[in-house]
């Protein structure tokens, strides 16, 4: 979490310094306004679905916490674009800072928590395909769920208790809402937050790591298997092209893991340094760190419309309830997914 998540107009500062540039104020507007509307229809359709399928499997308990988590998130982009564009007053600053770029970055952690499990998830399920669930984990699954919510909302809670000084002008940063405590607890999040991040991610290198050598066997074997089949060559090469397919498909929770939020966590090491360090940088310094950690925060952002390629893709029981909803037969995007029966070797039931 920042404390410059809100900065204002500098009166007479035309500066090349200054914040407030085309960028600030008007392109990343743009683009939040974008992500908010396309965010919006593709979040709304998935809690529409998700809410007719039920909680059966570890992976659809994740991923219906990720469409909470993306809801929110999404509906945090007005009040950044407002407050980006200066267009805000300032009682909505304050709300900014107070609340919206709180849950922004809680519900961003909570999505990283998310993806850590469902990696681990996806690489029991290719390391033990035929390993079932049964009631007594999906309720343990429940209650990590919930623990989650509860540890990163209780976490961060005090970053809106103690952000409570009246601003002493218009033109202030969050930071300088905060008190004395409410700084120290900032820094405090902040690490709590880099640990989440940099343990999830050693979490998805090694279940990825370890999918993608199962795969390889896999593949090694039904493709010995091949050779010596020849009589069944066509059907056989059919299936192999879409496992392949299939594989494919799992890693988009790798891709999207490291698209949206690797970026943002090593932009943000220089952009804090800037920060608590500003005698060791210029002011143009300052200004390339604060402009790289917006775009990879925008990065970050875009994980609210890129889940829903890992709900489609990955989970069968999204798709076929998406089809009967809108009455489609379930083949109509078997060319993007592959057949269904094989599918379900690595996404849910």
């Amino acid at each position: 979490m920042e404390t410059n998540s809100s900065s204002p107009p500098f009166p007479g500062n035309h500066s090349t310094c200054s914040r407030d540039n085309v960028v600030k104020t008007m392109v990343f507007p743009v683009l939040y306004s974008f992500l908010f509307l396309v965010g919006l229809v593709l979040n709304g359709v998935a809690v529409w679905v998700f809410f007719r399928i039920p909680s059966k499997s570890h992976f659809i308990i994740y991923l219906k916490n990720i469409v909470v988590a993306d809801v929110i998130m999404t509906f945090t982009f007005p009040f950044k674009v407002l407050s980006d564009s200066n267009m805000a007053s300032t009682g909505l600053r304050i709300f900014v800072c107070r609340v919206s770029s709180v849950l922004f970055y809680v519900t961003m952690y909570i999505s990283i928590l998310f993806f850590g499990l469902i990696s681990i998830d996806r690489c029991i399920k290719t390391l033990r395909p035929f390993r079932g669930t049964n009631a007594a984990r999906l309720v343990r699954r429940k209650i990590l769920s919930g623990a989650i919510w509860t540890f990163l909302l209780v976490l961060c809670l005090p970053n809106v208790i103690l952000t409570r000084k009246t601003p002493s002008s218009p033109y202030f940063k969050c930071g300088d809402l905060k008190t004395e405590a409410g700084l120290y607890w900032h820094q405090v999040v902040n690490h709590v937050c880099q640990i989440i991040f940099w343990c999830n991610l050693v979490t998805v290198i090694i279940s990825y790591t370890l999918i993608t050598k199962e795969l390889y066997r896999s593949y090694s074997r039904s493709t010995g298997g091949t050779i010596s089949r020849a009589t069944s060559g066509a059907s056989t090469r059919k299936h192999h092209q879409a496992k392949r397919k299939m594989n494919a498909n799992v890693f988009l929770v790798l891709a999207v893991f490291f698209v949206c939020f690797v970026p943002f966590h090593f932009a943000r090491v220089p952009y804090t340094m800037s920060q608590t360090q500003g005698v060791l940088f210029d002011c143009k310094l300052k200004l390339f760190f604060f402009q790289l950690k917006e775009s990879t925060l925008f990065l970050s952002s875009l994980n609210s419309v890129l889940d829903p390629l890992i709900y489609f893709f990955l989970c069968k029981s999204f798709r076929t309830t998406l089809f009967k909803t809108l009455q489609l037969a379930p083949g109509t995007c078997s060319r993007l997914t592959g057949r269904g029966s094989e599918m379900d070797t690595v996404s849910t039931i």
